[in-house]
């Protein structure tokens, strides 16, 4: 523990230091902060410069305006189209995720004007601040997004008394009026589907009065008529609540009660607790998730650590800095997001997450299930965030009957079910069946039961599911007559110029993943033996991926691979990563043939797929290459308009990926990646720095979690380990490597093994 303990203490000691260095910034700021993200403007693009906070199911883009202040906000089950299935239709509307409103607040300080100004995001505590210097006065925005409460708080507060006069609105994006009681907002409206919503905006005020204000413009938005004027008041708070009628039961139709009881008791007892209450409710909530994992790349130079994030990221880009803080930041940042809009009993975070501006978002912000909503969900059990995979679980637990409706009147007398590649929360899909969608679905709760070893979820959610799954393919399959079984109607993800065919790889490789997790569901339930044996039968005769003629792994049975082929997705590597029928120990010329594919396949691509690319070449053990996608990754663009191609994808200065547009998955994958650089437990191991970057020569990392109820705690110096602590939460056997050492123990629950750079056993 020695290693750790020094580190720490430096870390400490780097981050609280005040360095003089010979440039325009003279002194890394006495309060830098490694964990924010700040700008020294308030933003005017919401996709690229607005900052994002969120409690699960509701979410808020902040801009920080001095005049105007702007906050956009969302509720994640608030959709439009259909939402049962229709037979006086060929094909239902899917619909789209829709925005539901914003809060205006007009203080009329001139931008111009303003001296001292600083908008920032401290990931570390999951709150917004703005703080400028204006006529003599110095002015406070907090603003934070409650889980417990199911609230979102802005706290506005200065120096001196007296100093709010302004205005306050709440608007409705889908034209509801607006009534205002006692100095709250009311929004309440409904759409077409039969989904009820209700938003609630109370305005709390110390000292001054608070008066209706009239119908104005406010900046290119036209207010609505009614509206609160902020007359010399000392500070003011507003506390926003939303909710729709949505209820995750196909049973009840997907329909639950009014919210308007619901948002109102969330209001009335934030106002009881105080600001002050809720925060500290929020932190001790945030923190218990966000604080299980510390991340430590080394240090950012003085001088880059004095500027914000956009010149930081400007820096990174074009002049190829160094910054390991940064690229910390991206990891957590990562985590942050994934805290803020997956929370059990709320829904999963779609294609952007919970945050949407649009009432026709891209790809209808949809879940998309060719990858995009598995990988964003790839970093929940790795980085310590298990509970913010509950909701993608729920989510795939309650489509089970109505996926079985739509797999038969597409398939006919098939058992189990499977899904489109679009699809809305209440199984109403569209465009391209996705047959080994609920697979790759399948895969997590797989995934959570072998992180998380709870055998009552496995029993009676987990095993269930895969099975059902398996049913479908047990149907779907065809045996050729030499024994092979192939899918009869494959695709590859999403090359548009072939025609569905047998045996695709992308079909055989997922299917195969499922085969295997089943089979081991049922090992560790110790039943259905009859059906494990059928599965392994199964899987044994499913045709395998093969090397085709230019060394590549093929894409195709037939070797059509075309070698200039850079298309973003990679789908015939699945069985490289997130799967594991593809390893460089254990299959090394199929790892080899994976590589050739990638270097064919090339970097540069989306946001997401660069994500994706991490991945792969940490699991080919290709450190310095994972590394290079990353920083390809961490690259600052400005493009909001989609493409396809190689242009376009990074971050935007908001640290948001980039397809473009914004998509989550970016972000979230690129997370998994730093965990699969650092540790990988895939391969009944938890193999220590198997792709660490030689970018990254000295660091430490503490609660990453391995597969088996594992958590780890490392240091490394020159690129070598120097010290692991392993805790053990159920007492499983244990097996660690490194650099060709291995140690392997029976463990005891509840205790933790402290090994050397040697792997040798110093204390437990």
């Amino acid at each position: 523990m020695k290693n750790i303990f020094t580190l720490k203490l430096f870390w400490l000691f780097t981050v609280l230091c005040v360095t003089t260095i010979n440039c325009a910034y003279a002194q890394t700021s006495p309060d830098y902060n490694p964990l924010s993200l700040w700008y020294e403007q308030p933003a005017e693009i919401w996709m690229t410069e607005a900052l994002p906070i969120g409690n699960g199911p509701m979410g808020a883009m902040l801009f920080g305006g001095t005049d105007i202040e702007r906050i956009q906000f969302n509720e994640i089950s608030l959709w439009s189209g259909d939402r049962m299935a229709r037979e006086d239709v060929t094909e239902e509307n899917m619909g789209a995720h829709q925005a539901f409103g914003d809060v205006f607040i007009r203080l009329g300080h001139d931008f111009s004007k303003v001296t001292n100004y600083k908008r920032e995001l401290d990931i570390s505590k999951a709150v917004h601040r703005v703080e400028y210097d204006y006529e003599g006065i110095h002015y406070v925005q907090r603003a934070f997004a409650n889980h417990p409460s199911n609230v979102i708080v802005v706290e506005l507060t200065a120096d001196k008394p007296k100093a709010f006069n302004g205005d306050v609105w709440l608007t409705d994006m889908h034209g509801a009026d607006i009534t205002i009681n006692k100095n709250r907002f009311y929004s309440v409206g409904d759409m077409k589907n039969g989904y009820e919503y209700e938003a609630q905006l109370q305005v709390l005020t110390t000292g001054g009065e608070i008066k209706s204000s009239k119908p104005e413009f406010a900046g290119r938005t036209l207010m609505p008529t009614l509206g609160l004027r902020l007359i010399k008041c000392d500070a003011v708070t507003l506390i926003l609540s939303a909710g729709t009628n949505f209820k995750q039961d196909f049973k009840s139709e997907w329909l639950g009660e009014h919210p308007h009881a619901k948002v109102t008791k969330n209001v009335d007892e934030a106002i009881t607790k105080g600001v002050n209450t809720l925060f500290t409710e929020h932190l001790a909530d945030y923190q218990n998730l966000f604080g299980r994992v510390d991340l430590n790349l080394g240090k950012t130079a003085d001088n880059l650590r004095a500027k914000s994030t956009l010149h930081r990221l400007r820096d990174y880009t074009t002049a190829k800095s160094t910054d390991p803080e940064l690229e910390a930041l991206f990891y957590q940042f990562g985590r942050y997001l994934l805290i803020s809009c997956s929370r059990p009993n709320s829904l999963p975070a779609n294609l952007q997450g919970v945050w949407n501006n649009s009432n026709r978002p891209a790809w209808a912000g949809d879940y998309h299930s060719n990858i995009n909503l598995e990988m964003n969900y790839w970093p929940a059990e790795t980085s310590n965030l298990a509970e913010c995979h509950v909701p993608f679980i729920d989510y795939v637990t309650s489509l089970r009957e109505v996926s079985a409706l739509n797999t038969q009147k597409e398939y006919g007398d098939v058992r189990g079910w499977t899904i489109q590649t679009m699809n809305n929360p209440t199984g109403i899909s569209f465009w391209k069946w996705n047959l080994p969608g609920s697979a790759w679905y399948a895969q997590h709760l797989w995934e959570h039961y072998a992180f998380g070893r709870d055998k009552a979820y496995l029993r009676e959610t987990a095993y269930p599911v895969l099975k059902e799954v398996c049913q479908f393919w047990e149907d779907h399959l065809i045996r050729r007559p030499d024994g092979t079984l192939v899918t009869p109607d494959g695709w590859s993800p999403e090359q548009y110029k072939y025609e569905p065919e047998e045996g695709v790889t992308y079909d055989q490789e997922i299917i195969y993943d499922l085969f295997t997790n089943t089979i081991e569901a049922a090992n560790e339930l110790g039943h259905d033996e009859a059906y494990k044996k059928k599965l392994m039968k199964m899987r044994d005769d499913l045709l395998k991926p093969a090397i085709g003629r230019w060394g590549q792994l093929k894409e195709w049975e037939i070797d059509k691979d075309d070698p200039e082929d850079h298309h973003r997705h990679v789908s015939h590597l699945f069985a490289l990563y997130p799967g594991r029928q593809i390893s460089v120990a254990q299959t090394p010329e199929l790892a080899e043939a994976a590589r050739v594919s990638l270097n064919a396949r090339g970097d540069e691509s989306t946001g997401w797929s660069r994500a994706w690319k991490i991945n792969f070449w940490a699991r080919l053990a290709d450190g310095d290459r994972a590394y290079k996608l990353l920083r390809s990754l961490i690259n600052l663009v400005d493009e909001t308009k989609t493409i396809y191609g190689k242009s376009g994808g990074g971050v935007y200065s908001n640290l948001l990926d980039s397809h473009p547009p914004f998509q989550i998955d970016g972000n979230l994958g690129a997370t998994a990646g730093y965990g699969e650089m650092l540790m990988q437990s895939h391969a009944d191991q938890i193999q220590l720095l198997p792709a660490l970057p030689s970018a990254w020569p000295d660091g430490f990392v503490k609660g990453i979690r391995a597969r088996g109820g594992f958590e780890i705690d490392m240091t490394w110096e020159n690129n070598k380990l120097t010290q692991v602590v392993i805790h053990s939460e159920f007492g499983l056997p244990c097996k660690v490597t490194y650099n060709g050492k291995t140690w392997e123990s029976n463990t005891k629950a509840g205790t933790s093994y402290t090994l050397n750079t040697k792997l040798k056993l110093q204390s437990k």
